[in-house]
Formats: C-alpha cells, sequence, structure tokens
C-alpha cells in the first residue's frame, strides 16, 4: 500500500454541492448504466425539475414524464419510493450527518433500489466519511489484490479482515485500491 500511496496522486475526496436527496436519486439512475447513457437520462431527469428537485416535486410529477425521460419502470419506482420515504420521514436525510455508518446503511437500504454498495458510496462520497471499508465493492477488492500483489480477488470476507488495519481511514485505503484499478488500466492501454 506504501508503495501505491508514494507513486499516486494525494488522497482527494471532490466536494460535491448536491443536496442528499439529489445525491442519492442521481446513484439511482447511474446504477447498471454505462457513464455516458447515465449522464444523458440524468441530465433529462434534473431539467424536469427546473432547479427545484425534492421529494415533493417527484412524487408530484407523473411517472410517464420520468420514463419519457429514459427511466426504466424500476428506476422509476426506486426514485419514487425514496422520495416517498423521504417524505414520511422514513429516510431522515435533513439529520442523517448525526447518524453512525451503520446507522445510516440501515436507514438507506429500506428504499428500494439502495443497498449497501450504494449506501457505502452515499457515506464516502456525499458524506465524506473517513473510515467506510466497502469490502463488496469490485475496484476496492481488485486494487487491493493488484496493491499486494495477490493471485486473486480477496473475497469480502478476506477483506473485511484485512481492512482493520487502516481504521479509521479504511476510506483512503479504498480510494487508493481504486487509484491501483484506474493504473493498471491506464498501462494496459499505453501497452506497458
Amino acid at each position: 500500500m506504501a508503495t501505491l500511496i508514494d507513486r499516486s496522486a494525494p488522497f482527494n475526496l471532490p466536494r460535491r454541492a448536491t443536496r442528499h436527496f439529489a445525491a442519492l436519486a442521481e446513484s439511482i439512475l447511474y446504477q447498471q448504466l454505462a457513464g455516458a447513457a447515465a449522464a444523458a437520462i440524468h441530465r433529462r431527469f434534473l431539467d424536469l425539475f427546473d432547479g427545484d428537485l425534492s421529494p415533493e416535486t417527484l412524487l408530484a410529477l407523473p411517472a410517464r414524464k420520468l420514463r419519457a425521460a429514459g427511466l426504466s419502470g424500476a428506476k422509476v419506482a426506486a426514485v419514487r419510493d425514496l422520495a416517498a420515504k423521504v417524505a414520511a420521514g422514513i429516510v431522515p436525510l435533513h439529520r442523517i450527518g448525526r447518524l453512525s455508518d451503520e446507522e445510516i446503511i440501515e436507514s438507506l437500504t429500506v428504499v428500494r433500489g439502495i443497498g449497501r454498495w450504494t449506501a457505502e458510496m452515499f457515506l464516502i462520497f456525499q458524506l465524506r466519511r473517513l473510515d467506510v471499508w466497502p469490502v463488496g465493492d469490485y475496484g476496492v477488492r481488485k486494487g487491493y489484490a493488484l496493491a499486494y500483489g495477490l493471485p486473486t480477488l480477496p473475497t469480502p470476507k478476506e477483506l473485511q479482515a484485512s481492512g482493520e488495519r487502516f481504521r479509521p481511514y479504511r476510506t483512503v485505503a479504498a480510494w487508493y485500491c481504486w487509484r491501483a484499478v484506474t493504473e493498471q488500466r491506464k498501462i494496459a492501454r499505453n501497452g506497458r
């Protein structure tokens, strides 16, 4: 890991100006889609709200308009479930930053389309929590194997145990694992 850190850029989580509800809706929209297609759908989705995306405005919008923006039926159901649960107070976004990581994961995963991975990405990139270790993330598993020269990817259970040494900065270790994968792709592209 030290070698990877030495040859990489310094750790940096970009600041997001997005509100929590918008960030979660974006996460749902981007799931299982290629970057360009997801970005286009997300842009059309945001255009529907003219800068006023909230649980209430989303619930007031007919599902057919969401579908016309490119959302699948499953994504419409998921963003509407998110909006309904936030509006009802089941998912307390107004005070979510006060909760522990596990409480946040429990709260968010009651929403259709939000699993542990999405909740962990919210913790890392939206709430900027420094001790999240997303062992189910393929990039973290792959990057860890690359950093440590492992012949196979560690299982999530193996990675969980290995990550303990990075406490209380497991997010930083995960970030460097992602950098290892990016570095490998660049080398493969350049033929070196």
